[in-house]
């Protein structure tokens, strides 16, 4: 929702891997939240992501011929990336389970308004899950709440 209390509509923002073997399409809004997190395999990789509901993403290129999954811990997030450049544009996170975490940097330019930057605590996981609001960003309704 915008300040003056209207729905903020999605837009189509493409992106991909550095390769571009790995291409997606995503529904989301043009100003947006998206997470740092200081977890072992987010900070080894500087990813930053925005959350969406799997619904609203749409592999376009690559799926089972150029990506890989790398998983540990509890094997809950789904650590997506390209086999051919490494990158990993988009993944399935711990935190939502039922979306698709999409690394900002991977948004091909154009459709990216404005994003706002939240840390996310994945060292503390626990902890921070239950005081953070991350859950509903892939109920769809979360983000624009956020604006």
């Amino acid at each position: 929702m915008s300040s003056s209390g209207s729905v903020v509509p999605d837009v189509v923002h493409s992106g991909g891997c550095h390769c571009r073997r790995v291409r997606w399409q995503v529904e989301a809004p043009a100003s947006l939240v998206a997470w740092i997190c200081n977890c072992s395999n987010c900070s080894m990789r500087g990813n930053t992501h925005f959350v969406v509901p799997a619904a609203k993403f749409k592999l376009q290129a690559g799926a089972d011929e150029f990506i890989t999954t790398y998983t540990f811990g509890t094997h809950t997030a789904k650590h997506t990336f390209c086999k051919v450049c490494g990158i990993t544009s988009f993944y399935t996170p711990r935190s939502n389970p039922d979306g698709v975490a999409v690394t900002v940097a991977c948004v091909d330019p154009g459709t990216l308004e404005h994003v706002e930057y939240r840390k996310a605590d994945g060292r503390n996981w626990e902890e921070w899950f239950k005081r953070s609001d991350i859950a509903g960003f892939s109920e769809g309704e979360a983000e624009a709440a956020a604006e």
